[in-house]
């Protein structure tokens, strides 16, 4: 194994000492081995990890050390705000304690505690995962990001963050926070760095002895500083390091030089800053298109299905017979299809075209 160069396509001014470079193995494919993976600086990961002590959020689930209830709280914080899934997450833990507990439930408790969080197809994933834990782990959560990612509902981040914060084995949980704060300290204003390569820098920028604070750390920081369209690096402990926040200083330190070369006597507003800020980098523009209302979604009619279902008493079969919402009966039996396809209802046909649906007991 060589050591090389950074690849120009994540190297950062060497004088500012933003990272360090250490060699990355042979690959077997035949590319050239002369590459070298990017590692955050140790004194980078100090300043992000005393930022996170001081400013980290104190989210309800981030009390526990319990491989369970992280789980849990990692499959509730997927598509959904972690401080919303927290308050969600201490009423599911008072109804199932632990992994047997949640495994010797019905799917219908189960989705009746889930009920709010929505996404309902992660309550069922977590109730077949809980079933494998006590099945094939004796009612403990594995500790192997490979044992983890091979059940229901936990995919590549999931199983690195219950490995982390749980095992305090140092891998890096790359989600979408965590893939903006690295990309951008790492590939600056485009922030464009391929996924295996950013997955190589996450696990590598793991300090050993603290992976859950580090995991815990990175994501605060991007869900509350390194935002997607307006990013705070001012109040950045990371922008020291970061060609995200140098390309922007050195860009308006340029500028402002430009100005005062046109003359001491020149008027301030002469520096032109809208020059600044056209120039300056800037996070990626994102392009939204309009939305249709919520209560014209299919999502939101499979909410209100669901909702009926979990009104009554579990064994109870609804009929669904008309309309809900705006949505004429042949959406809703097309929707009451999907949702027994997802696992989510149990389905009884009938001759006069009714469909009469309940939640899964089984």
């Amino acid at each position: 194994m060589r050591a090389s160069h950074c690849p120009a396509a994540v190297e950062v001014v060497q004088r500012r000492d933003i990272l360090r470079c250490m060699p990355r193995p042979e690959r077997t494919s035949g590319a050239s081995a002369a590459h070298a993976e990017p590692a955050v600086a140790t004194a980078l990961r100090d300043a992000i990890l005393a930022w996170y002590e001081e400013r980290g959020r104190p989210l309800a689930f981030r009390r526990t050390a319990d491989p369970y209830a992280i789980l849990v709280a990692e499959a509730m914080a997927q598509q959904t705000q972690a401080a919303r899934a927290a308050a969600y997450w201490e009423r599911f833990i008072a109804r199932f304690p632990t992994a047997d507990d949640l495994a010797a439930a019905s799917p219908a408790d189960v989705l009746r505690e889930w009920a709010g969080l929505g996404y309902d197809r992660r309550a069922v994933a977590l109730w077949r995962a809980a079933r494998i834990i006590v099945a094939r782990h004796g009612g403990r959560v594995p500790s192997s990001v490979d044992e983890l990612q091979a059940l229901p509902g936990v995919g590549p981040y999931t199983a690195r963050a219950v490995a982390a914060l749980a095992y305090g084995v140092p891998v890096g949980a790359v989600d979408v926070n965590v893939r903006r704060v690295l990309g951008r300290i790492v590939g600056g204003s485009a922030g464009i760095v391929p996924a295996a390569d950013l997955q190589m820098i996450a696990d590598a920028a793991v300090p050993a002895e603290r992976p859950a604070a580090w995991t815990h750390a990175v994501m605060d920081l991007g869900a509350t500083l390194c935002k997607p369209r307006s990013p705070h690096c001012g109040d950045c402990p990371a922008a020291r390091w970061c060609r995200f926040a140098i390309e922007a200083a050195d860009t308006t330190t340029r500028v402002s030089d430009a100005a005062a070369a046109r003359g001491a006597d020149a008027h301030p507003a002469d520096a032109h800053p809208a020059d600044a800020r056209s120039a300056a980098p800037r996070a990626p523009r994102i392009v939204r298109e309009r939305r249709a209302p919520f209560a014209t979604t299919n999502r939101w009619l499979r909410g209100r299905i669901l909702d009926r279902l979990r009104a009554v008493e579990d064994g109870r079969w609804v009929d669904l017979d008309g309309e809900i919402g705006v949505h004429d009966h042949a959406r809703v039996l097309l929707a009451v299809q999907a949702l027994s396809g997802d696992g989510l209802v149990e389905v009884e046909p009938r001759a006069d075209g009714i469909v009469r649906a309940r939640l899964p007991l089984s």
